[in-house]
């Protein structure tokens, strides 16, 4: 587990250095920090129920700008603002159309300094969660989506979700990654080589057996949100178009109702926690509400061909990141050995 300096604090020569370790756990993420002072270890696991759980931490003084660090709102310029707002802009349209925003939004958002993993991660979902439920109302007032397959599908995700949170918990992400990885490029060959595929909706299952795999579909997908998380919406619309049967566009506008419910189910868990920037996810969320807005009219008008091409590039992205990850996380370590 990565261990970085996060402080140091100097008072009548005795230095105070704090350790940060971060580990993820689904949904949520775990910030644990560890203190060094006088030669002893102290583990606070998380700043914000630090004196809660140890007692000892209440005898510890951290330096003066602790908070402002934290929260990294304080050195937060004008520049890194803007450039979060347009990544968010442009995330919304990516997820309105085929999913996979949060490639783009989390990685600038931790571009912002002094701002930890896990707050990055919060704040995201709020932003996100003013996108999907911009594109979701879109698509429902435009594209007339079955609301049964939706709704079912959404509540199991939302299920799933924390059942995949639980199991991070256990099991490390890194364990399922090359699998992803692998199944991501059958995906993408599959989706390139047969055109004719998410063209126009034929319904493989009818009845119970069509809300059985959709229910089915729901709850591995919620379990993927919770355990690793990127990608979630694009996963849903293949899953929708590959399995079931949907063309791109009504599997698109699904995904978005699904996608709201596995987003409100990370904040159901991150707001307890403290860990939401309130005031930038609300700046994010109305940039990421434009570009959904923006992105689910498009998808609508332009149809499934527009969103197929989108969908491809988003999985090729996707494949980029998840390998990366893949190589730092499961290779380099054995070759380092």
């Amino acid at each position: 587990m990565a261990r970085t300096l996060f402080a140091e604090h100097h008072t009548n020569g005795v230095r105070t250095s704090v350790y940060r370790d971060l580990g993820f756990v689904g949904v949520t993420q775990a910030a644990d920090l560890h203190v060094r002072c006088h030669g002893s270890t102290l583990d606070l696991p998380h700043p914000a129920r630090a004196t809660n759980d140890n007692p000892r931490a209440q005898n510890l003084t951290l330096p003066s700008d602790y908070a402002q660090r934290v929260l990294g709102i304080d050195e937060l310029t004008w520049g890194v603002l803007a450039f979060v707002i347009i990544a968010a802009l442009f995330a919304g349209w990516v997820d309105a159309v085929v999913g996979g925003g949060g490639l783009v939004q989390l990685p600038a958002m931790l571009l912002i300094p002094g701002i930890t993993p896990v707050q990055a991660l919060a704040t995201n979902k709020l932003g996100s969660i003013f996108g999907t439920a911009t594109s979701s109302i879109t698509y429902y007032r435009r594209a007339k989506p079955d609301m049964r397959t939706a709704t079912i599908m959404a509540v199991i995700a939302l299920i799933g979700s924390f059942v995949g949170a639980f199991v991070a918990t256990i099991l490390p992400a890194s364990v399922f990654k090359p699998i992803i990885v692998v199944a991501l490029i059958g995906v993408a060959l599959f989706t390139a080589f047969k055109p004719a595929m998410g063209a126009q909706a034929m319904l493989r299952f009818h009845g119970k057996k069509h809300i059985l795999t959709a229910t089915a579909l729901g709850a591995v997908i919620g379990f993927y949100d919770g355990m690793i998380g990127p990608g979630t919406g694009t996963f849903l619309v293949i899953s929708l178009v590959g399995l079931i049967g949907y063309d791109f566009l009504q599997a698109s506008a699904k995904a978005k109702i699904v996608n709201f419910a596995t987003n409100l189910g990370a904040l159901l868990l991150f707001v307890p926690h403290g860990s939401v920037l309130w005031l930038l996810g609300i700046v994010i969320g109305f940039a990421n509400m434009l570009g959904s807005y923006i992105g689910s009219r498009m998808a609508i008008s332009r149809g499934t061909k527009f969103i197929r091409i989108v969908f491809l590039v988003v999985v090729a992205a996707l494949i980029v990141k998840l390998s990366i990850d893949v190589w730092s996380e499961n290779i380099a370590p054995l070759l380092t050995r």
